[in-house]
């Protein structure tokens, strides 16, 4: 079922977007990395990436004239997903080098991460535990798994009902986080080798609708 589903790989100039391109298609995904409203539209799902600076991501993203539309996509109950940076700008606002406002897709803010000591930027395979059940998470390993993170900053929603999963580096912080039909991982699955591609295939398969969730998890029950 997923062959025919096109997701849209926004494209603003900062991301490792070929690699998250190379997962999707993996997982059956037709994928358009673009920064033209006009065929984002046109996909099912839309999947933001990011490495940087979250001041400069949303520079460029508002010289592109996509901070609406993709509000708008996410208010029609698109499926969007962010992917590191991409998670971040999904919140309110950030601190990260001068007080930035973000999507607003999910009320909450963007700090420092407390590392308490430990090495900055927070590089490496970390345990992800789920709080809660999750499309994203269907077909992984109940109570949690390992994914790969690069970050220096976390992710702060306001309503703890928007944590899906939780990893610790120092301090326990969001690295699942969800509303409606928005969601976003600190992670980066496409890095994440096995559980990585399987995250971002139910991604896929919620841009394909219902049906195709449902029998994904009758397969891994059977």
């Amino acid at each position: 079922m997923t062959a025919a589903i096109r997701i849209g790989l926004v494209d603003y100039g900062m991301g490792n977007r070929r690699s998250v391109q190379k997962a999707l298609e993996h997982v059956g995904a037709r994928v358009a990395v673009t920064s033209d409203a006009a065929v984002l539209r046109d996909c099912q799902g839309l999947v933001v990436p990011g490495v940087g600076a979250f001041p400069e991501a949303m520079r460029r993203l508002h010289a592109l004239g996509l901070p609406e539309f993709i509000r708008s996509r996410a208010a029609d109950g698109v499926p969007v997903l962010g992917i590191c940076l991409g998670m971040q700008v999904l919140l309110e606002r950030s601190e990260e080098l001068e007080p930035t406002v973000g999507l607003g897709l999910i009320r909450g803010e963007v700090t420092a991460l407390d590392t308490r000591g430990l090495r900055i930027p927070h590089i490496g395979w970390n345990e992800v535990t789920f709080e809660r059940p999750s499309p994203l998470t269907a077909g992984l390993p109940e109570g949690g798994c390992p994914f790969y993170h690069v970050h220096s900053l976390a992710a702060r929603p306001h309503d703890s009902d928007d944590v899906v999963a939780t990893t610790e580096y120092g301090e326990r912080f969001a690295t699942i986080v969800a509303h409606g039909s928005v969601f976003g991982v600190q992670f980066h699955p496409e890095k994440s080798s096995t559980h990585g591609l399987r995250m971002l295939e139910s991604f896929v398969d919620l841009c394909a609708g219902p049906s195709a969730l449902a029998s994904r998890a009758a397969a891994a029950r059977a």
